[in-house]
């Protein structure tokens, strides 16, 4: 009996770790996407603000990661700071790049 207990446990856990990472992951992906769509406008300081918020939520999902998802969301949070640090040079353009770089690897963490 305490075997079942103990395997039950250890499946609740495992899929509880995916329910927590996915309301970030969605998230992470909104503001990802706002900060492509601002960064190819030209708007550098907004692609800024929602990028910020994407790394927040990018770094909250990370928590409970394991294996390929966690790996693309630490890539996505390396993709997001070097956004935000081009956006606040005014340079947009590089700034896209890392975003939509950042939108692939979380997409992918939803593999």
């Amino acid at each position: 009996m305490k075997k079942l207990a103990f395997a039950c446990a250890g499946i609740l856990l495992f899929l509880s770790t995916a329910v927590f990472a996915e309301p970030h992951t969605d998230a992470a992906l909104e503001h990802a996407n706002q900060a492509v769509t601002h960064g190819k406008a030209g708007h550098a300081p907004i692609l800024v603000e929602h990028a910020k918020a994407a790394l927040e939520h990018t770094l909250a999902a990370a928590i409970p990661a394991k294996g390929a998802q966690k790996t693309h969301l630490d890539e996505a949070a390396k993709e997001l700071q070097e956004s935000i640090d081009h956006g606040n040079l005014g340079h947009a353009d590089v700034a896209t790049k890392h975003a939509e770089a950042a939108v692939e690897h979380i997409k992918a963490s939803n593999k």
